[in-house]
């Protein structure tokens, strides 16, 4: 029976059938996220019955199946208090979880049964192809993946456009995707192309989830920092006020509120927002980052002003610590967070914890996020250039950044900071090769292949018998031609 029942579960739509690969993702992190939803009550009606599902399914993977079931039962009895009757297909992928459980605990019996009540749904609502899924399928497939990683970010964008094509009004469904789309759109100065009327897809996508629903605190703070991107900046105040009024406390628009906030410039009401967010949730590691970005952005102000006093910077570092050190406790996966205390470590001259940082960022860096890992390679490269010395570590590291090809403002710093460090080789001897390699390296990155040729032509002359150098030389000089 077991062989059979296994064939059968492996056909449901469940978390247990999605690939959402445990090794990927910090579960704890992920389950304390996902209880303070519950204890909050955050988001829409349905959000707390597919949280209870979700925190269901971890549990599971840190070995609580107990728990899992308990969750699960929850879960029903939400969908049941949200919906009725009136939706019977809200249930299809939580009993879907609830058969797997009751499999890998061995029960074979309720396993089956939890298998028969979804195929009854499904033959009562048929879907519309055999390859179609219900859109409330997809729409809590969608969400999973949103709140699971953000390399599951693409797939939670498709998931909620099937879903809109069946279900276009569904506000869950137009707030999801809206969502979605706000976290991988990149911010306007990366695009490679302008907006002809200046509205992103985002931007559309927050306005139409608006239109459903235009009260929810999160998409209007979401809208205005986009607006406030695309220079909008009286629309995108008056909808900062609208949100404070609709969720003064909610930690999701405080936070996204205290970042406007600290985009205008205005540190101090940013700091008590997230001091007031912190109180509500304390387990946050994007708030903890936030704060430490104010505190950075008051240590930086105090080293610019003459003269500068050199207490309150070092008061205004270690709360940047402090709290940075609690966002990497909370999400040990956090990048950008362990960059930037590595970075402030390095200062600090604690050059054994900073070094320990960047290894950990680097076990957890993914290519596929290629703005992050800009921000990474900078900020390793510049420890090794100011602290540690090592210029051949910290070439290689700005070179990394130099090949992601997004042009932001760290991978200008990489270029320049190579130029630096050739030009001040070419100073000592004007022989050196690995400088010209350096030049030639980032006028290809910039686009200026002929004076690339150039450079790798000096630096032939200095080293005829570099094959890297030659290989280059012809290839640039193959594309100049055609």
């Amino acid at each position: 029976m077991s062989s059979t029942l296994h064939s059968r579960l492996l056909q449901l739509q469940s978390r247990f059938t999605w690939d959402l690969k445990k090794e990927d993702i910090d579960l704890e992190n992920l389950s304390t996220r996902l209880q303070d939803h519950i204890d909050l009550q955050l988001g829409e009606r349905g959000a707390v019955t597919r949280t209870y599902s979700f925190l269901a399914y971890v549990r599971y993977l840190q070995g609580r199946p107990a728990e899992a079931v308990s969750l699960l039962k929850q879960s029903e009895e939400k969908i049941g208090e949200c919906y009725g009757k009136e939706n019977e297909q809200r249930l299809i992928v939580m009993y879907g979880d609830l058969a797997w459980l009751k499999y890998h605990t061995g029960d074979y019996t309720q396993s089956h049964s939890y298998c028969q009540r979804v195929d009854d749904i499904l033959l009562k609502y048929p879907a519309g192809s055999s390859t179609d899924l219900h859109p409330e399928v997809y729409g809590e497939k969608g969400w999973t993946y949103l709140k699971f990683l953000k390399s599951y970010y693409p797939k939670a964008i498709d998931c909620f456009r099937k879903a809109l094509e069946v279900q276009p009004d569904d506000r869950e469904w137009n707030a999801g995707y809206a969502i979605a789309l706000y976290r991988t759109e990149p911010e306007p100065r990366f695009l490679e192309t302008s907006m002809e009327d200046g509205e992103s897809p985002a931007i559309k996508q927050l306005r139409r989830a608006l239109e459903i629903n235009p009260d929810d605190g999160v998409l209007l703070s979401m809208l205005a920092l986009k607006l406030n991107a695309y220079q909008k900046h009286q629309e995108a105040e008056d909808l900062v006020e609208r949100a404070l009024k609709i969720g003064p406390d909610n930690p999701h628009v405080m936070r996204y509120i205290a970042k406007y906030l600290r985009i205008q410039g205005e540190d101090e009401r940013s700091i008590d927002l997230l001091k007031r967010a912190l109180k509500r949730t304390n387990q946050s590691a994007f708030i903890h980052h936030q704060l430490a970005l104010c505190y950075k952005k008051k240590k930086i102000a105090e080293q610019k002003s003459k003269p500068f006093n050199k207490q309150k910077v070092k008061q205004w570092r270690r709360l940047c610590i402090q709290h940075l050190e609690e966002a990497v406790k909370i999400k040990t996966t956090f990048v950008l967070a362990i960059a930037d205390l590595a970075q402030l470590y390095g200062e600090e001259k604690n050059l054994i914890r900073a070094e320990e940082l960047f290894q950990q960022g680097l076990r957890n860096l993914s290519e596929t996020d290629k703005s992050i890992c800009q921000v990474f390679y900078l900020r390793y490269a510049d420890f090794h250039h100011y602290n540690t010395k090592q210029e051949a570590e910290a070439i290689d590291l700005y070179t990394k950044g130099l090949h992601l090809t997004t042009k932001t403002w760290e991978w200008k710093q990489c270029a320049k900071r190579l130029k630096e460090i050739a030009e001040r080789r070419l100073s000592i001897s004007v022989d050196d090769d690995q400088a010209y390699g350096l030049l030639a390296l980032v006028a290809k990155a910039e686009g200026d292949k002929k004076k690339a040729a150039e450079f790798y032509e000096k630096a032939l002359d200095c080293d005829e018998n570099k094959d890297e150098y030659l290989s280059a030389l012809c290839e640039l000089r193959m594309e100049l031609q055609g």
